[in-house]
């Protein structure tokens, strides 16, 4: 496809209420009154930010993955976001994407962020992920994942690099400017959503859900709850990266 249309749900969240944030986005998601290709959920959606995993984790065949299925059947969109989930014994924060033919792609957060001791509960990812939907190539990651730019790397000539996160109003400056530099130095459309709201730990999130172009100019910003809907277009990713062809002189290495 020439275009992809999205909604980015920015949203306050139910601390430990997988029901609660359910009922509350798919009450956003009935307020979506156009045809969208892709819905972007917040790190953590059904729970919050928590490290308390025996809580509220869910394995891959459990209540929050089956509603992802079934919303991406009724509205014949892919949905993702990531959410707790149990895996052979082992807890990870995993971004789902949901196809509407009901397939699942998965990426398991890299960057677990050790100040909150996430990397005591949560396993650390192995793998990055390129998932190829509707003609685009999209690189899904996970909030703390965005301070590390090696991990971003654009070795894959991706079209879109998606982050999705639970990012504290403190650091949101560095939301702000990582979102932009990720842009700019991959050439590619770069998506940040955040959440909105305060959580059970007294962290406030301002929200900042933002959409940037290949030249890190922005094209979508909110501070509020609400659905952005956005449209992207691969000609112009394809524009500049002939015309500029910075990602052609990019260094080699490989990453260990």
């Amino acid at each position: 496809m020439e275009s992809l249309k999205l909604a980015l749900i920015q949203t306050d969240l139910f601390w430990e209420r997988p029901q609660e944030n359910r009922d509350n986005i798919e009450n956003q998601l009935n307020n979506i009154n156009e045809k969208v290709d892709i819905i972007i959920l917040p790190e953590m959606f059904s729970s919050g930010f928590t490290m308390n995993p025996k809580v509220v984790s869910e394995k891959m065949d459990g209540e929050t993955v089956q509603w992802m299925k079934q919303k991406a059947v009724t509205t014949n969109a892919a949905i993702c976001g990531s959410l707790v989930i149990e895996d052979s014994d082992k807890f990870y924060n995993r971004f789902l994407f949901v196809k509407p033919d009901g397939e699942i792609e998965c990426y398991d957060k890299r960057h677990t962020f050790t100040l909150a001791g996430e990397h005591e509960v949560y396993e650390s990812g192995l793998e990055k992920i390129i998932i190829d939907y509707k003609g685009w190539k999209i690189c899904p990651l996970i909030c703390y994942d965005l301070r590390f730019p090696v991990w971003a790397r654009n070795v894959e000539d991706y079209d879109l690099l998606l982050y999705v996160a639970n990012w504290p109003t403190p650091r949101i400056n560095a939301w702000d400017a990582l979102l932009k530099a990720r842009a700019i130095e991959n050439m590619s459309y770069c998506i940040g959503v955040n959440r909105i709201g305060e959580d059970e730990n007294g962290h406030e999130y301002s929200g900042h859900s933002a959409v940037y172009d290949v030249l890190g100019k922005p094209i979508n910003f909110s501070e509020k709850k609400e659905v952005i809907i956005t449209e992207i277009f691969k000609r112009e990713i394809e524009l500049y990266r002939n015309k500029l062809k910075f990602l052609q002189d990019r260094d080699t290495f490989n990453l260990k």
